[in-house]
């Protein structure tokens, strides 16, 4: 894991992990009322990470943050959970996100990691 280490696959890997993770959580609370989802707000915003990175920003903040509201408190976050959304509308992620052995292997992975500080 600390060989070959870039930002860039350290923050993809983050946002697969972050991916899984929800999907496990929107099955683990199935039937509470409680809806989780995951949200890809909009694609390179114009943010300082992204200028600092000397990255052309895509997308503008408010694009983003409609994006946020929309599921977080429109009826469309209410309506549906375990799911992905890019932007405003539902898209599917990457597939290995659905797979309940990456989502096992993940959760066994992070108890191990996080044991000293529980």
């Amino acid at each position: 894991m600390d060989h070959h280490y870039t930002g860039v696959q350290a923050y993809n890997r983050s946002k697969f992990a972050m991916v899984v993770f929800t999907f496990g959580l929107a099955a683990e609370l199935a039937d509470t009322g409680i809806t989780v989802n995951c949200l890809h707000p909009a694609t390179l915003m114009n943010t300082r990470m992204v200028r600092g990175a000397w990255i052309p920003p895509l997308s503008s903040v408010s694009s983003g943050v409609r994006a946020v509201m929309n599921l977080a408190v429109e009826p469309t976050g209410a309506a549906v959970t375990g799911r992905y959304f890019d932007a405003c509308r539902e898209a599917k992620a990457h597939r290995a996100a659905y797979d309940p052995t990456i989502r096992s292997t993940l959760h066994a992975v992070t108890t191990e990691i996080l044991q000293p500080f529980l």
